[in-house]
Order: structure tokens, then sequence, then C-alpha cells
């Protein structure tokens, strides 16, 4: 096996450990003032850091955006992150993240990048709402490492689906699944934007829902429910009839939430979703090894609701 199939095959390996790498990241070029802190994104969504390329600015395009680059004769799109954060910095052209999210490659301008950092979950935080609100509510989870730097997650897939998705409403209101009455679902996802979506779509599905904005919180409250199960003398499948995950989440992730739920007798018969970003094949099969039931791409709400009414049914 090459170097290069060995570094892949053992960053395939941390899902379902609860372990993430991250690529650490600055607004500010090498050399300047670095006062707006340091940032992640995850190694899994990271294609390489090249060069800043030739942008071609085309019109109607959102303020963020700042052109169009051609990567090997494929266009991509090229979001300046400082830019669409609303940061004050000199000068962002340092380098370009080349990333993929949901098969959809795209360059994202950041001063410099630093290293990578391989932590598990159990370490990421939810961001205290002093950083939260200072940042618009984009950062997702924070963690500080070893030399005292505070390192921030930022909701990446919010930024996307805000400069590059599709805003039309109508997607949520042609959604006509139906399921039976009563029906409950229990999810998991520290993207806000991703949480107003899911609860768009089951509302709309008229299904109820309980929120949870990481693995562990969902942890808790299955818990909680399956006490109330157990008091009542009924299985935790007369409360909750679905679970429904991210991957990426501070504290717990998606993968250890999928493979706890499905090796803990109390919760059986109830079917895992899972909904990412991270929807390559290798991801997918990461999830069934751990138990999933299903791997729904993110902001694909007609889709989530077909596949959730067939479960739920």
């Amino acid at each position: 096996m090459s170097a290069q199939l060995k570094e892949v095959d053992a960053r395939a390996r941390l899902a379902g450990t609860n372990k993430l790498e991250i690529l650490l990241f600055k607004f500010e070029k090498l050399g300047s003032d670095a006062k707006h802190g340091t940032f992640g994104i995850n190694v899994f969504k990271v294609r390489e850091v090249i060069r800043v390329p030739q942008i071609t600015r085309a019109p109607d395009m959102p303020p963020a955006v700042e052109g169009m680059a051609s990567l090997r004769g494929m266009l991509v799109p090229v979001i300046d992150l400082a830019k669409y954060v609303g940061v004050d910095a000199a000068d962002t052209r340092g380098v370009m993240i080349v990333a993929e999210y949901n098969g959809q490659v795209m360059g994202f301008l950041v001063g410099a990048v630093d290293t990578i950092l391989r932590l598990d979950w159990s370490a990421m935080r939810a961001p205290p709402e002093i950083i939260n609100g200072s940042m618009g509510g984009l950062i997702t989870a924070v963690t500080e490492l070893a030399d005292g730097r505070l390192v921030m997650m930022l909701d990446v897939e919010a930024i996307l689906h805000a400069t590059l998705g599709n805003q039309d409403d109508h997607v949520f209101d042609n959604i006509e699944e139906t399921v039976p009455s009563g029906r409950t679902v229990l999810f998991a996802d520290d993207s806000l934007v991703a949480r107003k979506h899911i609860t768009r779509a089951l509302d709309a599905m008229q299904v109820k829902h309980i929120e949870s904005v990481n693995g562990r919180q969902a942890w808790a409250e299955l818990n909680k429910i399956a006490s109330i199960a157990a008091v009542a003398g009924n299985p935790v499948k007369n409360y909750v009839q679905l679970v429904l995950t991210d991957v990426e989440m501070p504290e717990m992730d998606g993968y250890m939430l999928a493979r706890q739920v499905k090796a803990d007798a109390r919760f059986a018969g109830i079917p895992v979703v899972m909904h990412s970003s991270l929807s390559g094949e290798p991801n997918q099969k990461r999830g069934m090894s751990v138990g999933v039931d299903e791997y729904v791409p993110k902001f694909e709400p007609g889709r989530l609701a077909k596949t959730l009414a067939r479960l739920l049914a």
C-alpha cells in the first residue's frame, strides 16, 4: 500500500472512534498580527491547499464569493471566508483551501494555514455565547491547544448554503410526505442552519421532534427517554421512532452516537439516519459500518423527507 493510501486509510479509521483531524488556518497572512485567532476545518473535507489562482469575477455573485477559478480544467467557486464572516483582515489572499462538500468542490481564501491537528471530539466544546454572538453564530465548536491558543471551528456548511445553496423556500412547501400521527424524531446537529432546515422539513411532514446540538446531548436525551419508558414499562420506540444525526459534532460525533444507539438493547427497532455534508462513498460506508440505516446528504430536504417518511411509516 502506498504512503498516500495508508494516510487516507488511517484517516478513514478515525470515524467511529470520536476522533478527528483539523487543518488550522488564520485569516491573516504569515507574519501579520493574528488578532482574529485560529480557526479549523475538518481534514476529511480538504482536498489540497494551493497558492491563490487567477480568479474571474462573474456578475450577480454574492459579496463574499470572489468569483470562479479553474483547477485542472474544473471551474470552482471561490469564497473569501473573512469577508463573509465580516472580520477586518487587511489581506486574506494568502492561500486557498480547496474543499469538497456534498460532492461540490470550492475554494476558501484564507491568510495562512498552520498545521494539521489530531484530537478527540470530546475535547471540542460548544462555543460560549459571547464567541458565537461575535461571529454571527458561525462557530460550531471550540477547543484550547496546549500552547493556550483557542481554535474555533467555522460552520462552513452554513456559509456554503448561504452563498451557493438553494434559497428557494418552495423546496419545503413541496414536501408532501405523510407519516402516521404521533411519530417523533430526535435529531442532533451542531449547525444552526442545518437544525433550522431539519425542523422545517419535519414541520412540513407534521412530525414531532426533539432537537440536540451534538451527539452527547442527543445521547443524554435518549437516556432520559429510556428512563421514562422503563418506569412506564414501555419500549423506548414508543416515544422516539427515529434518530437523525450529523457526523461532525463537538463532544460526541455522529459515528459514536450511532454506534452507542445500535449497541444498546433499549433502543432496539429505532432506525438511525446519518445526515451529513461528508457524503462521499467512504464516509457512507463508514456510517454503515457503525450500524446506520440510511445516509442522506445535507441540504436536500425533499430527499430527507422521503427517507424519513419511508422509515417512519
